[in-house]
């Protein structure tokens, strides 16, 4: 694709990828269990929410928490504590199952039957670039009536197809220059 930047950063630029940005905003907007799985009242609010249906359990157990029955209950009666790493999992697990269980209403949330929802770019930061090396960049926004392809891959977790989905979906809309909003500081929007 025109556009698309090689060497991001190379005089001094500073940004994240607008793909990154979507997906923790998309996080946000899933919402969830803000205590965190180091306490014990977040730890149970994740196993209850990973263990309460039978697609709940089954989905866990794709997302890589594998422990046995004994074991987990073991953990929900305070009998013992899962180690660093099965906290780790059991975080992860969380995460991906509430990010499939979230999916569906989110996209009809941001597609609003047909009408999309607005996004605001915040330009790369270029304040550490030497001026002959600086372009202007303004700040922009734009409806995006296409979420299926994005929200899909942010609930599969598979950061290339969102970053594909997004280059290839969104940003040609911005016009000529969409590659400058390729890296951005923001990306805001709401559902």
């Amino acid at each position: 694709m025109p556009e698309r930047n090689i060497e991001f950063g190379k005089f001094g630029a500073r940004g994240v990828r607008g793909s990154e940005l979507v997906a923790r905003r998309l996080d946000e907007l899933a919402g969830g269990i803000v205590t965190p799985v180091t306490v014990r009242r977040g730890l149970l609010a994740r196993l209850h929410y990973l263990t309460r249906t039978k697609h709940a359990r089954a989905a866990a157990r794709e997302a890589g928490l594998s422990v046995t029955g004994r074991t987990l209950k073991a953990w929900l009666e305070g009998g013992r504590k899962p180690s660093k790493a099965n906290l780790e999992r059991i975080d992860a697990a969380y995460r991906v199952v509430r990010r499939q269980n979230v999916a569906r209403h989110l996209l009809a949330r941001l597609d609003r039957q047909g009408r999309g929802t607005r996004v605001e770019f915040h330009p790369l930061n270029q304040s550490q670039v030497a001026r002959p090396h600086q372009r202007v960049i303004e700040y922009r926004s734009m409806n995006v009536r296409r979420w299926e392809r994005i929200v899909a891959a942010w609930a599969a977790g598979d950061e290339q197809g969102l970053d594909d989905a997004w280059t290839a979906d969104v940003l040609p809309d911005l016009g000529s220059q969409w590659g400058q909003y390729e890296f951005c500081t923001s990306v805001g929007f709401a559902a």
